[in-house]
């Protein structure tokens, strides 16, 4: 049997294409970063162009240089950047603008709108979301309301709204499969995800047409084939897209947490905690929210799920805008350099806070400078602001599951910190477990798209093939890990008072 996977990685700044075999090992991968469009303060854009251009490049340059045949190829598997939202032409393919990036902050007054009607509830009841700017339909909402003829057109079935997933794989089958897996769709803020379709109720609030939106769909199935005509594809014409999965759900299942109660967090740009919750949709009362996980074999499994929004991109910040460092690995020479932060606390609320807070005006603050205070200072202070991020939504998760958690699993970018990985242990006082595979979003979708092929028979046998790499376990008192807990509260408090003051003002 054919046992190669191909798995489409399409990230928020960069586009990989992944190739596993059965034992889940990588046999070679590429990644190619695309341009990040800041029209204004606050808004985040993507040139879906750019999304397809750099994911289908990836995908050329790890095929040629495997040396497989293209017969070798069972199936692909699709994880995304989540919530980014693309509307294009059903006719050309041609996107009608640019796409609004996850991180965007320019629906926030119509966020404010609908609280302001009484639909918090209804979106909560039905979504298991929060009204927030983070999700899709606001976004999909402005691009109708903005761009001149666009809601007419998609009232006449002429234009097609998708995240990512829905984006890559309509341009892959050619135009043939306009679907969403329901992980995704459960991200838009459109989605019941209790009956596992849109809500009328919630599209007519919003004035989307249903002709817009793409068909929802489990996570493990044959969605379509690639078309044949795509250039510097032809290799792959017919091989099945047999997977797909937003990709905070496919590094759950990367991480091969199928029982109730697992957990991991993803160190990306943002950092992303979910808890496998089984079959019940349960709603936290503490700000998290509660999403479609995937689903198999008919039956759906859901995770509470916790967003910070900056991450990984707090450590771009400093490389990027400051030249404060180099490489992230820099970062954490320059933490590691010194015996402590020195008073000096960060929150990376660039485009405001996630859960637990969901405060959409709170903005990035450094608190605690001395002249005594140098870049390691800040290098170390940006480390320790994701680990406390991780912390709020792992202590918020404990209170709404009512689920032990004794280990929480670990995997992204930064992860290979080992200096954010033990002061994570430190301040959860758990363990934190860094697997072998750390590329576990691309690996959760590889996973999918190889059940539905028969490359894999179940759960089971995949639970196998996880293998840790590094446990961290606590090493600091409890004295020591609550004072810096209170610190990193107090510097929160401080950065959401300036944002509230800044959307008074303005």
């Amino acid at each position: 049997m054919n046992g190669y996977l191909l798995s489409l990685d399409q990230g928020t700044t960069t586009s990989r294409a992944i190739l596993f075999d059965r034992a889940g090992r990588i046999v070679q991968k590429a990644q190619y970063p695309f341009r990040q469009i800041f029209p204004q303060p606050g808004w985040v854009e993507h040139d879906p162009m750019d999304i397809l251009g750099s994911q289908l490049r990836a995908m050329r340059e790890v095929f040629e240089a495997s040396g497989l045949s293209p017969t070798d190829i069972a199936g692909i598997g699709v994880t995304n950047q989540r919530e980014t939202t693309v509307l294009w032409e059903r006719a050309s393919g041609k996107p009608v603008c640019n796409a609004i990036v996850w991180q965007c902050r320019r629906t926030a007054p119509l966020c404010d709108r609908l609280k302001a009607e009484g639909l918090e509830q209804t979106v909560r009841e039905r979504t298991g979301l929060v009204i927030d700017a983070y999700f899709s339909a606001t976004k999909l909402a402005w691009m109708l309301d903005e761009i001149p003829g666009a809601r007419v057109r998609a009232e006449r079935g002429e234009l097609l709204f998708g995240t990512v997933d829905s984006w890559l794989i309509w341009n892959l089958t050619g135009g043939k499969a306009h679907v969403t897996d329901y992980s995704n769709a459960s991200r838009t803020m459109l989605f019941d995800i209790n009956k596992l379709c849109w809500d009328d109720e919630l599209c007519a609030c919003l004035r989307i047409p249903r002709a817009v939106l793409p068909q929802p769909v489990p996570s493990s199935m044959i969605y379509g084939r690639v078309a044949q005509g795509i250039r510097g594809l032809e290799w792959l014409s017919g091989v099945p897209i047999s997977g797909a999965a937003g990709d905070q759900a496919a590094a759950l299942f990367g991480q091969a947490c199928f029982a109730p109660g697992m957990a991991k967090n993803t160190y990306g740009t943002g950092c992303f905690t979910l808890m496998n919750t089984g079959n019940a949709s349960v709603r936290s009362t503490h700000g998290l929210l509660t999403s479609v996980a995937w689903s198999l074999n008919g039956q759906a499994t859901y995770a509470l799920e916790g967003s910070a929004f900056n991450a990984g991109s707090a450590i771009q910040w400093l490389r990027d805008e400051l030249g404060i460092i180099r490489s992230a690995h820099e970062c954490d020479l320059l933490a590691e350099s010194l015996t402590n932060n020195g008073g000096v606390c960060f929150v990376p609320a660039f485009t405001g806070l996630g859960a637990p807070y969901w405060d959409m005006y709170a903005r990035g603050s450094f608190f605690g400078l001395t002249r005594g205070s140098g870049k390691a200072h800040m290098a170390r202070a940006v480390l320790e602001s994701i680990a406390h991020q991780v912390a709020d939504l792992v202590e918020t998760m404990a209170l709404d599951a009512a689920l032990p958690l004794h280990v929480l699993r670990v995997d992204g970018g930064a992860c290979v910190s080992d200096f954010l990985m033990q002061f994570q242990a430190d301040l959860l006082g758990l363990s934190v477990d860094r697997p072998e595979t750390v590329e576990t979003t691309a690996l959760g979708a590889a996973f999918l798209a190889g059940l539905s092929t028969g490359v894999w028979s179940g759960t089971e046998e995949l639970a196998r093939l996880r293998a840790q790499q590094r446990l961290f376990t606590p090493a600091r008192d409890e004295t020591e890990r609550l004072m810096h807990r209170a610190r990193w509260k107090r510097a929160v408090a401080l950065a959401r008072a300036w944002g509230a003051g800044e959307a008074t003002h303005g």
